[in-house]
């Protein structure tokens, strides 16, 4: 059994994560999930390296919702520290623009 990770290398490989994340293009939008302000909440326990992703779609009968996930999974094998993934979908708070990082409003011509 390895030794636990200190809250340095939790929050690195949390950083790890959210960069792996920015690899996830909402295919309608040709932005990122995580620019879009889809992911609320990255959950990693340094002890199994298990992975939880709080987030949220941009409606909830969103089509792409399958996608998405799926590509999270994909992304998340690129990092080594990641066991196992479970991605929760949670509609509070209710995603609006403000969520939007300004790179994405700015691509999106959204003031």
């Amino acid at each position: 059994m390895s030794k636990p990770r200190t809250e340095e290398e939790v929050n690195e490989i949390k950083g790890n994560i959210l960069m792996a994340l920015e690899t996830v293009i909402d295919p309608e939008l040709g932005i990122d999930i995580v620019n879009l302000g889809l992911i609320y909440e990255v959950d990693f326990d340094g002890e199994t390296g298990e992975t939880e992703i709080k987030m949220t779609l941009t409606t909830m009968g969103c089509p792409l919702a399958d996608i998405l996930t799926e590509s999270i999974y994909d992304a998340l094998q690129e990092v080594p520290e990641v066991s196992h993934v479970d991605v929760k979908l949670v509609w509070y708070p209710a995603w609006t623009t403000d969520k939007m990082s300004r790179y994405a409003r700015i691509a999106l011509g959204i003031r």
